[in-house]
């Protein structure tokens, strides 16, 4: 998966990245939350789920310490990171910000 996960953050496009993790109720919150931001941003950006319980070194490579954690990676360089839930305007603008 970490060289996957390589190829997907190297993209020209921004990449959102959801660290999350299945029992985790503000989890579901936010992921409902970027289906929207998806419907907002289009094919301008990626939406990616990375469940931190499958892939924990994923995690710990980029400090994930609770979840949800988002981030915000282009051409493989991490532009933002931040715990807890976010509305639709924040990250659609923080994508829009970044292609």
């Amino acid at each position: 998966m970490s060289q996957k996960f390589q190829e997907i953050i190297d993209s020209e496009r921004p990449v959102l990245i959801d660290f999350f993790a299945t029992w985790c109720q503000p989890c579901k919150v936010q992921s409902s939350v970027l289906t929207t931001v998806k419907e907002n941003v289009g094919e301008s950006a990626r939406i990616i789920k990375v469940d931190v319980d499958q892939y924990p070194a994923i995690a710990s490579q980029y400090g994930v310490r609770g979840v949800p954690t988002l981030a915000i990676f282009k051409k493989g360089e991490l532009l933002w990171k931040e715990s807890g839930v976010h509305d639709v305007n924040t990250l659609t603008q923080l994508l829009k910000q970044y292609e």
